[in-house]
């Protein structure tokens, strides 16, 4: 089988999964938008009022955009992850079904923090925004457990070092998760600093260490070289 064939191969047996999950975050990302709202004005209609009305809705736009972000960077990180994977079983099915059930509730603690930011109550809104995560990280290192242990669906080019790493950087986002949610408490920007931080991180860490099909494949040849000349 020639690399290009291994390659379509290893896309074709996880396709179905990669589609539906496409779905699901595509549905949590547009639901996001709901959250923007025409302001209502009382009174006198008039370009300052509107104007002010506008800008005081940034808690809004800070969420939306963060939120957003967010979820691009949990379906960027989603894919990389199945970059490496050409197989699967049930107990990866529905640890992915985990995360895809978080994925849809992003949009509710999006809408705590909208109406709450600029409230007394916001500490314990940004406390349950940083909280989801934490859940959300659990089930991101329940689905890279179910996918690594014995590297049952791993494809055969991943290496042991690749795997170290990413578990290294999936561990390393509980514990900062759940900082997030105790620094709430003392401030709640800081806890959506920190939680936006930390996708980026996710961001450039799958981008780096997520190779392509193709580069698995040319991996794999390189693998078995030496056995087809022994």
């Amino acid at each position: 089988m020639s690399r290009e064939q291994r390659a379509g191969a290893v896309e074709k047996e996880t396709g179905r999964l990669e589609s539906f999950s496409d779905g699901v975050f595509a549905v949590a990302i547009t639901l996001l938008v709901f959250n923007l709202q025409v302001p209502h004005l009382p009174g006198a209609i008039s370009m300052p009022v509107l104007g002010s009305a506008l800008l005081a809705q940034w808690p809004s736009y800070l969420t939306f955009m963060t939120s957003f972000a967010t979820i691009l960077i949990m379906w960027a990180s989603h894919h990389g992850l199945f970059k490496l994977v050409y197989k699967t079983d049930t107990p990866f099915l529905f640890a992915n079904g985990l995360l895809l059930l978080l994925v849809t509730v992003v949009p509710f603690p999006t809408s705590l923090v909208t109406q709450y930011l600029i409230t007394p109550a916001a500490s314990l809104a940004c406390a349950v925004y940083a909280g989801v995560f934490v859940v959300i990280n659990v089930a991101y290192n329940l689905l890279w457990w179910a996918a690594t242990h014995q590297r049952r669906l791993l494809h055969p080019a991943v290496t042991s070092r690749q795997v170290k790493r990413l578990t290294r950087n999936q561990l390393l986002g509980l514990p900062l998760y759940l900082l997030a949610t105790l620094l709430a408490f003392w401030n709640p920007y800081v806890s959506l600093g920190l939680c936006s931080c930390l996708w980026i991180f996710w961001a450039f860490t799958y981008y780096i260490h997520s190779p392509s099909p193709h580069r698995l494949a040319l991996l794999q040849d390189e693998q078995t070289a030496p056995e087809s000349e022994a």
